[in-house]
């Protein structure tokens, strides 16, 4: 275990490097810069930013200093969002709320799915399970904001009978902010992990242990989620490790919808105002947490499944 896990790290290390330095040379590579705005500063003012920010060297010696930093734990500070405050503070204040509205609808994504997935795997060829995969289908193929925009339309729209929820996200008024970014959010995953849970369990129910534990007497609800289930939820966690990630990390378009003041949206913005810092610092934050799901992912195999052992481990 100790062996895998070193070698991880190290592969870890290696790709965020290679992240850092590819987000960093492609960015500069971007005509225009961040003091570009609707009153355009003088060539004497951009000169003097330039070299404040070290912004006037040439791209690989900045490039260095950057990653000489980061090593050191500093991001740098924000050119524009909140001007000159550190990148690790906005990221530490910002995270918090993507990854509340992260759990929640990952939290209902997984409850769901998992269930309906096995449901629709042992109802096969029934009306519940061609509705089951209708519903699925439309979620997996409906673009987030489409279903963000149609959960404010009725919800929170101009019908006041069913105006029932805020149209911004104020954590002030408990759960009823969180209930349609949530829904909004969750929605994809819920369906996917369904659609994985149900072909997953097609294969397991198929299998020998199936048969002998049906032959032995055991209840069906006994068969499907404690024998069947664990050798089914194999892709479910695969699929899970990224998606954790993007989730925890905000759903871009969602947060941008309801505007919900979390990382996702400070990165679209941070983007579009040519914000260098807060666009490496977002970046390597979102790189480093897949990187580290994607590990507990390789964890969690063996523990859905003893029979997997994590390379090196004993």
């Amino acid at each position: 275990m100790a062996k895998y896990t070193l070698k991880r790290l190290g592969m870890a290390l290696i790709t965020l490097l290679v992240v850092a330095s590819m987000t960093f040379l492609l960015m500069s590579a971007v005509p225009g810069g961040p003091w570009q705005s609707e009153k355009q500063p003088s060539a004497a003012q951009i000169e003097a930013l330039n070299e404040k920010y070290g912004l006037d060297k040439p791209v690989l010696t900045q490039l260095g200093i950057y990653l000489e930093n980061i090593v050191q734990g500093d991001m740098g500070v924000s050119f524009k969002m909140q001007k000159n405050r550190p990148v690790v503070d906005i990221i530490m204040e910002m995270f918090p709320i993507s990854a509340s509205i992260g759990f929640f609808s990952l939290l209902w994504a997984i409850l769901v799915g998992v269930p309906l997935g096995c449901i629709a795997a042992y109802k096969r060829g029934t009306w519940v399970d061609s509705l089951l995969r209708i519903i699925c289908t439309l979620g997996v193929s409906m673009p987030s904001f489409v279903i963000a925009s149609l959960l404010l339309m009725t919800f929170a729209g101009s019908n006041e009978a069913l105006r029932i929820f805020p149209t911004i996200f104020d954590s002030s008024l408990g759960i009823r902010s969180f209930i349609l970014p949530c829904f909004a959010l969750g929605l994809y995953p819920m369906c996917y992990t369904a659609r994985q849970a149900r072909s997953s369990m097609l294969d397991s129910l198929g299998q020998d242990y199936i048969k002998t534990a049906r032959a032995k007497g055991l209840r069906t609800p006994k068969i499907i989620f404690k024998h069947a289930l664990r050798n089914a939820l194999i892709p479910v966690v695969t699929y899970l490790g990224p998606e954790i990630a993007f989730v925890f990390c905000g759903g871009f378009v969602v947060e941008k919808v309801f505007s919900i003041p979390g990382l996702g949206r400070y990165f679209i913005l941070s983007i579009t105002g040519r914000d260098y810092p807060l666009i490496m610092g977002t970046t390597i934050f979102l790189a480093a947490f897949i990187i580290f799901m994607n590990f507990l992912v390789d964890f969690l195999y063996s523990v859905v499944d003893p029979r997997i052992k994590l390379e090196g481990g004993k």
